[in-house]
């Protein structure tokens, strides 16, 4: 089986929440071909392609190491049924100054039980290096469906008003390396992998 289908694959198995998966060192090791893949070929995706609403199916860690070789690729879990944590990206411009066809709005919710929080902000994509930029600005909490917190959070206002100027080297990223219509993968900025599989 090539990486992509076992990507996909391991994507489904969590929103079709059909319990067969494939096994995580598996998909720890088609995450990694992918991405070298897709540095190889120089593959690019539009932010377009990004639109719609995600849920996070399989995550790694790093692990420290004092050694030069770089990052030592923790071992990678599937995210339990009871925990849902969606990713979601849109066009919507939270700031005035949002660049066509770049850029919008990245929400991140995580429902546990009866309660919902969600962080979200302004996001941006450049497409040469395949990189999301994103900071989250502002927090809603909701408890049996009652929105019990909304507002702006650690500085929001002015980090969202100033979010376009700033230098991706000083934001949180993920780099993307696998995109399709099912299921997309990133490297976030800590050296951790990520999978998510379309959820609407």
């Amino acid at each position: 089986m090539d990486h992509a289908t076992l990507i996909e694959q391991a994507a489904h198995s969590i929103i079709a929440n059909s319990g067969i998966k494939p096994p995580a060192p598996e998909i720890v090791t088609a995450l990694l071909q992918s991405e070298k893949t897709a540095k190889q070929n120089k593959v690019n995706y539009q932010f377009n392609q990004f639109l719609g609403k995600w849920r996070l199916c399989f995550i790694t860690g790093t692990k420290k190491t004092r050694q030069r070789a770089g990052i030592i690729m923790g071992a990678g879990r599937y995210l339990p049924p009871f925990v849902k944590i969606n990713l979601s990206y849109s066009q919507e411009s939270l700031t005035p100054d949002t660049p066509n066809n770049e850029g919008g709005k990245m929400e991140n919710s995580v429902q546990v039980g009866l309660m919902k929080m969600k962080v979200y902000g302004p996001a941006k994509f450049l497409p040469k290096k395949n990189i999301l930029a994103f900071d989250f600005t502002r927090m809603t909490i909701e408890v049996l469906g009652v929105k019990v917190y909304q507002g702006f959070i650690r500085g929001g206002e002015k980090s969202e008003r100033n979010f376009y100027q700033k230098r991706v080297a000083n934001q949180a990223f993920f780099a993307y390396f696998f995109v399709n219509n099912s299921a997309i993968a990133a490297r976030g900025r800590g050296g951790g992998l990520a999978l998510w599989g379309r959820d609407s």
